[in-house]
């Protein structure tokens, strides 16, 4: 699933391409697409259709494209392989083969909803204020946030994060430390991926209780978790394959900079040890069994 270096590339992607322009129709290819509006595709085509796009905004692992009006936005959600991909006017491309739904627009250009898995939707929801009165996210102002999305804590990345909050309620959760880095009601935008890149980096192992972590250990896991993010960021996100692309069908390469993930029985670039896999949630969990040793049990 995309994490937040993956969704703000998307986000920013939107920002540049169809900011101010006028949704002037609407195709729904498959019904999933829509499957989260309580009228179906035929809510989201009247709900989308003459409306202007005004702001595109990112909370953690979520995105969403603000109506005029500002009372109302299109939220984007991805699932496993969704992707939002920008058709320039006059191309004459072939339809993708996963095209689940179109927004067209005033320009001719065509802002299209890729989905071979299925699993994301596009939805029009009210926009309702910040629990904190603060900008929602990246790429607006507003303090507004759609409501499917109220509950979803601020990410590592947002400005408006308090830090010493996050470290203190982690610190007060009865849990392994990275399910709490995935937990989006306490930060949000970390998935798998950075999860294990962030620990590595910090020296921890994803089993440590958070009860044990001190604040300055937990403190040097959201920075360096923070550090990695901003790093695939730079990169385009990761991309393993070509589900996780820009608006344009670019791929990210951060994956060529992993240090644990998905690197088993490689050596780790800081010791030299082979990068071991554990089950961890029904996932994964990669580390290096020497720069992040598996607590002893009452081990501070």
């Amino acid at each position: 699933m995309p994490e937040l270096p993956e969704v703000e590339t998307v986000r920013a992607g939107l920002a540049d391409h169809v900011l101010g322009r006028t949704v002037r129709d609407v195709r729904v290819l498959r019904e999933s697409a829509a499957r989260r509006a309580p009228g179906g595709s035929a809510e989201l085509v009247v709900r989308l259709r003459g409306r202007t796009l005004v702001a595109a905004v990112r909370r953690g692992k979520f995105c969403w494209l603000t109506l005029d009006g500002r009372d109302e936005a299109l939220l984007v959600h991805l699932g496993m392989s969704g992707q939002m991909l920008v058709q320039a006017a006059g191309t004459g491309a072939d339809e993708h083969r996963h095209l689940r739904a179109e927004l067209v627009l005033d320009d001719g250009s065509a802002l299209q909803f890729v989905d071979q898995r299925t699993f994301g939707h596009l939805t029009v929801v009210d926009l309702v204020p910040t629990a904190d009165g603060l900008p929602a996210g990246a790429g607006s102002p507003d303090p507004l946030v759609p409501e499917p999305v109220a509950h979803i804590a601020r990410d590592l990345l947002d400005p408006h994060l308090d830090t010493s909050a996050v470290v203190a309620r982690l610190r007060s959760r009865r849990t392994g430390l990275k399910r709490a880095l995935l937990d989006q009601q306490l930060v949000s935008g970390i998935g798998n991926i950075y999860a294990d890149e962030g620990l590595w980096r910090a020296g921890l192992h994803h089993a440590r209780p958070t009860a044990t972590a001190r604040p300055a250990q937990v403190t040097t896991l959201l920075d360096a978790t923070a550090q990695v993010m901003r790093e695939a960021l730079a990169a385009g996100g990761t991309s393993f394959d070509a589900l996780y692309v820009n608006v344009n069908g670019a791929s990210g390469y951060f994956d060529r900079s992993l240090a644990v993930y998905g690197q088993t029985g490689r050596p780790c670039p800081r010791c030299g040890t082979p990068v071991v896999r554990e089950a961890f949630m029904n996932r994964s969990s990669f580390s290096c069994p020497r720069c992040q040793p598996r607590p002893r049990q009452g081990h501070r």
